[in-house]
């Protein structure tokens, strides 16, 4: 783990009869943004609160900053910000109070120009005197987000961050997270959103407390060595089903109004199959490229067959 920021090495945990991790490996790079890209219940928000020393492990290792979190001390500890998924912040306190609040709780000295250029750069100054109650969904992660900062951690752990807000405040939200990674923070963030982990450094693929695979998101995309066919058509769900059931067919997913499909046989170019599909209208068939959903599906699909 020489020259990591953090990681995991074959961690395992379990909650009772559920495996919520189960032997993960991953590490962080220094000045790198790595994505934990899975549904619910694949393990990235374990993972997280492993990584803080906040559950202790069954079995494998965890290293934060090089030391174990959970016997890391104080100084240690404020190298780290986290921003949880749930709005932690204080309702009745104001933007200004909970900034405040927090710049205490760490010790930091003389936080007012802190503050200052954190209300800059989240915008929030026009509502420094707004109760965090009052703020909308996207300015509370905002501020939760100033409030992780307020301490000039080196390294960020955010789960699910833009989860619940409005596609302006996404884009708002990452081109905050572009400049830390410019000044040199090392980022690892969980989402469930494919796009968002298309901006990752590195992304590792998670499900059911493992990790499929972890890569640049080129390379993974780079790993799936399938013909590729999008096919739009209407009933897209009736063709769905009815290319489920073809032995040519070896995977077929419904994007919206058209499929991505993979035959068995990558000279198999489907236009007989597709010209006498009961009740279905089909406007093109073309070559695509995959995307990391595909990768995804397909990397579920294998570890199943396997």
């Amino acid at each position: 783990m020489t020259g990591e920021v953090l990681a995991l090495e074959d961690a395992r945990l379990a909650f009772g009869s559920l495996q919520a991790l189960d032997g993960i490996s991953f590490a962080l790079r220094p000045g790198e943004m790595l994505g934990l890209l899975g549904p619910d219940g694949a393990g990235k928000t374990t993972a997280l609160r492993a990584l803080l020393g906040l559950v202790p492990l069954d079995s494998g290792r965890a290293a934060l900053l090089g030391e174990d979190p959970r016997a890391a001390g104080a100084a240690h500890r404020t190298a780290v910000g986290y921003l949880s998924q749930r709005f932690t912040l204080y309702g009745d306190l104001t933007v200004d109070e909970n900034l405040a609040f927090f710049a205490r709780l760490f010790r930091v000295r003389d936080f007012r120009p802190a503050r200052e250029r954190l209300l800059e750069l989240t915008r929030l100054g026009p509502f420094r005197r707004l109760r965090a109650d009052r703020l909308s969904g996207g300015m509370q992660k905002k501020l939760a987000l100033a409030c992780t900062l307020v301490h000039a951690p080196r390294v960020l752990l955010l789960d699910e961050p833009t989860t619940g807000v409005d596609p302006v405040t996404r884009r708002e939200f990452w081109l905050l997270l572009s400049g830390l990674l410019a000044q040199g923070l090392s980022v690892l963030l969980t989402t469930p959103y494919l796009d968002e982990a298309e901006r990752c450094g590195r992304v590792a693929l998670m499900r059911a407390g493992r990790v499929l695979a972890c890569d640049s998101p080129a390379a993974l995309r780079g790993t799936f060595r399938h013909r590729l066919r999008e096919v739009v058509c209407a009933p897209a769900r009736v063709a769905r089903d009815l290319l489920g059931r073809e032995p040519r067919v070896a995977e077929v997913q419904l994007f919206g109004d058209r499929l991505h499909v993979v035959t068995r046989d990558p000279a198999d170019g489907l236009e007989d199959l597709l010209a006498r599909l009961p009740g279905v209208a089909v406007s093109a068939v073309r070559d695509v490229a995959p995307t990391l959903e595909d990768v995804f599906i397909r990397r579920i699909g294998e570890e199943a067959s396997a």
